[in-house]
């Protein structure tokens, strides 16, 4: 009885010991600990990714898996174990509970003509962003980039419906509480699928970028600040109506198919849309519209969509149309232009992969 007595005195001391150690341990790492799981309850639902796996994904972030490099830092594509694409963005910077914040927002966003934010890591001194992949590039890449390969042409038809798409994308943004200003919109910044579906890239992007990302006026303006509103390049006064400039921007280089800093002529030193701003005569409007277009439109049809981009991207921010105006103008113009032109459907396939549209004319 003696010895019995004797063994459990002495697991009762150790569980003691055991019981204090852990104590111990839990206050020594209580700052990493408790910060670490302060993050990780506040992410609802967005995946946090592992390093490892995201580095396998992208072959140890190779120059092979390198697809771009943006504002947020490098882009790679990267195959998951599940056998899902992605696009890593990564840069440095220090684990933060902004970071995730943002991250647990943007990732709660979700609609067709958005690309979806899956998740995130935090490593050290490096922080990932993780999306869906689109395969097919983005809409500048198709109107004057490398992705032109074909004699082909995009018909009018074709660019209305990836306008509306995107407008749809950004009404929703502008639709949400609190209200998602997207503040980078610009013709890079939408991208297609396969089937050249659009989707809007990067929302909300520039809230990761704080005051680092420079928006101010410049003697010599950049194809960016080209997107960008009057009253954010002399106040950084964001809005939704500054979003719907830069969508004006967009819609002029889909019609032009040319970039929005270009000039309208050799003898011209304006660029498309200072020439837009200042010459609002139908009559003129053909010398920039995309010959590539052919007479796949109306006039009526052309006419609308011009005097369209011109309000949105109207000086004054009160003048511009909302979000949601857009898009139901947008709509009708594509509803009249598929009533009123011919679809020509002899030898083409059932279903037109988006690498066989947006194709040059040499």
């Amino acid at each position: 009885m003696a010895l019995v007595g004797i063994v459990i005195l002495v697991i009762w001391l150790c569980r003691r010991r055991t019981s204090a150690t852990s104590e111990s341990g839990s206050s020594e790492g209580s700052a990493q600990a408790g910060r670490h799981a302060g993050i990780e309850m506040s992410l609802q639902g967005a995946r946090r990714f592992d390093m490892e796996e995201l580095s396998m994904a992208t072959k140890n972030f190779s120059d092979r898996s390198l697809i771009g490099v943006g504002k947020f830092g490098e882009v790679y594509k990267g195959l998951l174990n599940d056998g899902m694409l992605v696009a890593v963005k990564k840069r440095s910077g220090a684990p933060s509970q902004e970071f995730v914040e943002e991250v647990r927002y943007l990732s709660s966003i979700h609609h067709r003509n958005i690309v979806s934010l899956l998740g995130y890591c935090q490593d050290h001194i490096l922080q990932l962003l993780v999306y869906e992949y689109i395969p097919n590039g983005s809409v500048s890449t198709h109107l004057y980039g490398p992705a032109q390969v074909s004699d082909e042409k995009l018909e009018f038809k074709n660019r209305l419906s990836i306008a509306l798409g995107a407008a749809k994308g950004l009404a929703h943004l502008h639709s949400l509480t609190p209200r998602l200003i997207h503040k980078d919109f610009k013709t890079a910044n939408v991208l297609v699928d396969e089937n050249f579906i659009p989707k809007v890239a990067d929302a909300g992007l520039r809230n990761f970028l704080g005051r680092s990302d420079p928006a101010g006026p410049s003697s010599q303006v950049t194809v960016d600040e080209m997107f960008l509103a009057p009253e954010v390049r002399e106040f950084r006064r964001f809005s939704d109506k500054s979003d719907v400039y830069s969508f004006g921007v967009f819609l002029l280089e889909l019609v032009s198919g040319r970039e929005a800093t270009d000039s309208p002529s050799p003898e011209s030193n304006q660029s498309l849309v200072e020439w837009l701003q200042l010459n609002q005569d139908y009559k003129k409007f053909s010398s920039i519209i995309d010959r590539r277009l052919g007479s796949s439109f109306t006039p009526e049809g052309m006419e609308e969509f011009m005097r369209l981009v011109i309000r949105c991207i109207d000086l004054s921010s009160e003048r511009r149309p909302s979000m949601g105006q857009v898009m139901m103008e947008l709509e009708r113009i594509l509803d009249k232009e598929m009533s009123l032109t011919t679809v020509i459907v002899e030898s083409m396939p059932d279903v037109t992969l988006g690498s066989q549209l947006f194709r040059s004319i040499k």
